[in-house]
């Protein structure tokens, strides 16, 4: 949206030194932040030339202070970086970026640093940290899963924990794993597919198998957690929402000495039989108030897939709490579908 040409016009000075990175190829990040922050810019020379609201040319002026900082500090940006940091200022004008880009989690042995790319990401990071059993909470994209895989072979490799167990219930797209072929190992593989990708992202391939035949790292459904007490571990519940109230108390209660869980689902994309209550949907109620224990919900700006997969979430999300397309249509809706507010309870509570 152009501004009206009624506002005053706010020079902003550029890094010298950061000129292509702030501009970005063909101008791109300039108009990225024309639309972030409802604000009209004109380039001259080591000055942008900005018209808007003071409040919206406020948020662009600490926008490009913060990445001159950075840029001074050595940072040296990735294709999407200055996008990103644009998009988490948006989001709270109050933002460190220094605590997102240069206290990124760089994975001993592995491939590759791993950062929190919203703020609700941070959270989830930082209550990773803290608290001993953390709930995940939100759509598809939004980096629960790798985000809590990357910290768990953090712990592992700085020996924090001795091993992870990495546990999926195997009920998705309703099959019935008596029904698909293989031995039970081969039956409940696809369904752990998504586990050993992420693993494979993160750690050398002899390296991941290495731990997987050593059981340093374990995969497995949800039932073999049964009888088991996890000490000195890092353990991880994917697709939460497709647990059972019996299977989520159960795992809920292997928790062991030394040992700490994060549990990760999507309340919207439940794959229970009709008329069975989601484990995860039930432990929101029960579990929140007990202290020690995080809630982290994530939306759809938090989506760090391909573009449109944003716009879609976003959509879904509407036509869930009854607008669509921008109109309001007259449905209930179950609370099952309702955004549920992020829980960080204050450790001294």
């Amino acid at each position: 949206m152009a501004p009206s040409s009624s506002f005053p016009i706010r020079k902003i000075p550029i890094p010298v030194e950061g000129i292509e990175t702030l501009f970005g190829s063909f101008d791109e990040n300039l108009k990225n932040f024309e639309l972030l922050f409802n604000v009209e810019i004109r380039t001259h020379g080591n000055e942008l030339l900005v018209e808007g609201l003071a409040t919206d040319i406020d948020k662009l002026a600490g926008l490009v202070e913060q990445l001159g900082i950075l840029l001074r500090n050595g940072y040296d940006f990735a294709k999407g970086d200055v996008k990103r940091a644009a998009r988490l200022v948006a989001q709270d004008p109050a933002v460190d970026l220094a605590d997102y880009f240069l206290r990124g989690m760089m994975i001993p042995l592995g491939k590759r640093r791993v950062m929190p790319k919203s703020i609700n990401q941070r959270k989830y990071l930082d209550a990773i940290e803290q608290y001993d059993i953390v709930f995940g909470i939100g759509p598809a994209g939004t980096g629960k899963t790798y985000l809590a895989m990357a910290e768990a072979v953090s712990f592992l490799v700085g020996k924090k924990v001795s091993r992870i167990v990495l546990a999926r219930p195997a009920v998705e797209a309703g099959e019935k794993l008596g029904f698909l072929p293989g031995d039970l190992q081969d039956k409940v593989n696809p369904y752990l597919r998504p586990l050993y990708d992420a693993l494979y992202d993160m750690l050398d391939v002899n390296k991941v198998e290495r731990l997987l035949d050593r059981g340093v790292i374990e995969i497995a459904p949800i039932a073999f957690m049964r009888g088991r007490t996890l000490n000195d571990a890092f353990v991880i519940l994917d697709e939460a929402q497709n647990t059972t109230s019996e299977q989520m108390k159960m795992f809920l209660t292997r928790l062991g000495f030394g040992s700490k869980a994060v549990i990760t689902g999507d309340i919207t994309q439940i794959d229970l039989p009709s008329g069975r209550v989601s484990g995860l949907v039930e432990a929101m109620d029960i579990v929140r108030r007990i202290s020690g224990i995080a809630f982290v919900t994530f939306d759809d700006r938090d989506v760090v897939r391909h573009g449109l997969v944003q716009q879609i979430v976003k959509a879904y999300d509407g036509f869930s709490n009854g607008s669509v397309s921008g109109e309001v249509v007259n449905q209930s809706v179950s609370s099952v579908g309702k955004p549920w507010p992020s829980v960080v309870p204050d450790r001294d509570s």
